[in-house]
């Protein structure tokens, strides 16, 4: 299989899991200090990677810039996000809804920012896929006490998935060149400015150091922070941002099996449907079409 159509398939697989690791990682630590501690784990082994591997840095001002600030919105104001939203009691289904309409605001801002257009089929794709998503979840709301929800962490939660459609729309209007293991490098140094005052501000600093920590740090590092983020940079160079965007909508249906199985959460008939949906919807945006060209 070819490191085209195996990378988006690893990719979603491994990012899905970061739902589990955050469920995981909140026993040890609040949401913030957890991901600076992973970000600022991901900077040292990516500095050491780049090292063993003879990466060569960027030289000139503007790329290093332009990957500081992309992991900003990325990693940094993305995750922070959507972590305190949910901490304050943003219900998991609902997160999943808002951050369905990522690849959605993609596509529509595409056009204006780095001049991507796609078919008629592909956004046929983009709707089908966010339908999917609201199938899956949208039955997990029901009995929900929506009074109980906080405006403020709902709209904390919108900004998340609008920086990180910032973020990629960003890398991929600026970032056309260096090796993918520094830009990534620098990211996470962007991403760290950003969630380390936060958790300097309003967290205690405090990590339950036990193996369990280790355990579930070592995974959102290795599988989420590294693994994972080296695909979807490797997707947003190989093709249009908006498809690579759509594999979002796998996410969340992937991320509810995944805590099935570890959570004992219940599986629904909703979910089944849903995620079968969103396949199709994802198959058909990633779909090369003759009339998907970019503008002039």
């Amino acid at each position: 299989m070819s490191p085209d159509r195996l990378a988006p398939a690893l990719f979603v697989l491994l990012w899905s899991t970061g739902w589990v690791a955050a469920k995981f990682g909140k026993t040890y630590s609040d949401p913030l200090t957890f991901l600076s501690v992973r970000y600022a784990t991901a900077a040292v082994l990516f500095v050491v990677l780049c090292q063993c591997s003879g990466v060569r840095w960027p030289r000139d001002r503007s790329t290093i810039v332009h990957a500081i600030i992309s992991g900003a919105f990325l990693h940094g104001f993305y995750l922070a996000a959507v972590w305190w939203a949910v901490g304050a009691g943003v219900p998991a289904a609902l997160s999943g809804i808002i951050a369905a309409l990522q690849p959605l605001m993609t596509a529509l801002a595409a056009p204006y920012f780095i001049g991507e257009k796609l078919s008629l089929v592909q956004k046929a794709g983009l709707l089908l896929g966010f339908g999917g998503v609201a199938v899956a979840v949208l039955p997990k709301l029901i009995g929900v006490d929506h009074g109980e929800i906080q405006t403020v962490a709902l709209v904390i939660n919108v900004l998340g998935m609008v920086s990180v459609t910032y973020g990629t729309i960003y890398q991929k209007q600026h970032l056309h060149s260096g090796d993918i293991r520094a830009i990534a490098t620098l990211q996470y140094i962007g991403a760290l400015v950003v969630t380390f005052p936060l958790a300097f501000l309003f967290e205690p600093l405090q990590v339950q150091l036990s193996w369990g920590f280790a355990a579930v740090l070592a995974w959102s590092v290795l599988a989420n922070s590294m693994g994972a983020i080296l695909l979807l940079l490797y997707l947003l160079r190989r093709g249009q941002v908006s498809r690579a965007a759509s594999l979002i909508y796998l996410v969340p249906p992937l991320a509810a099996l995944e805590a099935a199985i570890a959570f004992g959460e219940e599986l629904t008939a909703p979910m089944i449907l849903g995620t079968a949906i969103v396949v199709v919807g994802v198959y058909l945006a990633n779909r090369k079409d003759a009339r998907t060209v970019p503008a002039e």
